[in-house]
């Protein structure tokens, strides 16, 4: 499969890239924040783990919200 170029792409194409992309940063942001934020008693497994598991694309921030963290007692 070849690389696709930006220049390549259709105005559509890029406007579906540029949400995609965006939703991912904003869900990556917003896990790693509540990461940093949340006390290591409150997480499931070591947080520099989850750390990079969130940079794994849309698969690792919604992992880290369904899996990662401990229910409120």
């Amino acid at each position: 499969m070849a690389t696709r170029r930006w220049s390549d792409m259709n105005s559509r194409q890029r406007t579906w890239l540029l949400v995609a992309a965006s939703v991912q940063l904003s869900l990556a942001v917003t896990a790693w924040v509540n990461l940093a934020k949340r006390p290591a008693a409150e997480v499931k497994g070591p947080k520099a783990l989850w750390a990079a598991i969130i940079a794994v694309n849309f698969i690792g921030p919604l992992s880290y919200f369904a899996f990662g963290r401990r229910r409120a007692s």
